[in-house]
């Protein structure tokens, strides 16, 4: 069996527009030299400006789809995205238990379409306790952080509380500076790096997602926590920078960037 191009799994939503989700996971993986097999969690409805609606999969579904590429492929490195439901994510946890040595990185949101879903706080609650103890590392930014670390008040006590929940890594991205955004990376010990990134005009949404899916992508090539953090970071600004207006609302990422030069 070739394995020189990785296996990567992608957990998460169908974007019709292809800004997010499944379709900008795969252009990530397929830039960064893997192959991307896929789980659809949920069925949205949107453009390039907003979203109108989403509809989880049922949560059998989206474990036969998860069992069938496992049980067939060897996946080097998986990434967690939208799930949708509090069901799907007790369906997800129920699978890795059954693959421990897969690294796991999860881009928390239980948000999406809907801001103030009154289902947020429970799917907040289901990533915290049964996602975060199986993963290798977790990429929240500044407002996902809030909504799961619920006794801190402060980033560096968010971070502590949430590697209490049993993730061996978080970073937590898009901290503000004056011209600047700060990405700030974690360990059990705490804070192990710092990195600085001019601040890039808003692309469209899906872009958080395209870091997670970076990560997992280098360390299905093998690198280290922190060269994979680094390079990945790198990545995901430049496809910003090379944003293209495809549509009528926000600019989307090329995640193909390098192909025009």
């Amino acid at each position: 069996m070739d394995t020189r191009q990785p296996v990567v799994l992608t957990i998460t939503h169908h974007d019709p527009s292809g800004s997010a989700g499944i379709t900008a996971d795969t252009e990530t993986a397929v830039s960064l030299g893997c192959h991307c097999a896929s789980v659809v969690s949920a069925i949205t409805v949107g453009d390039t400006g907003e979203l109108l609606g989403v509809a989880p999969v049922d949560d059998s579904l989206l474990v036969e789809q998860a069992r069938a590429v496992l049980e067939d492929m060897p996946v080097a490195a998986i990434k967690v995205g939208f799930l949708g439901s509090v069901e799907n994510v007790r369906a997800l946890h129920s699978v890795l238990r059954d693959y421990p040595h897969i690294p796991v990185i999860i881009d928390p949101d239980a948000t999406l379409a809907d801001k103030e879903s009154l289902l947020a706080p429970s799917l907040w609650e289901a990533t915290t306790s049964l996602l975060l103890p199986q993963a290798t590392m977790a990429c929240p930014n500044r407002r996902e952080a809030c909504a799961m670390a619920v006794e801190a008040d402060v980033m560096d006590a968010m971070a502590q509380e949430l590697l209490e929940s049993g993730c061996s890594y978080l970073l937590l991205t898009g901290v503000p500076r004056e011209q600047q955004v700060e990405n700030r990376l974690y360990d059990e010990r705490g804070l192990i790096r710092q990195f600085h990134w001019e601040r890039l005009p808003p692309a469209a949404y899906g872009t958080c997602g395209t870091l997670a899916t970076a990560i997992a992508c280098h360390i299905a090539h093998g690198l280290t926590i922190i060269e994979a953090v680094s390079r990945s970071q790198q990545f995901t600004w430049s496809a910003i920078a090379d944003s293209r207006r495809l549509g009528m609302g926000r600019p989307v990422p090329d995640r193909l960037f390098w192909s025009k030069r």
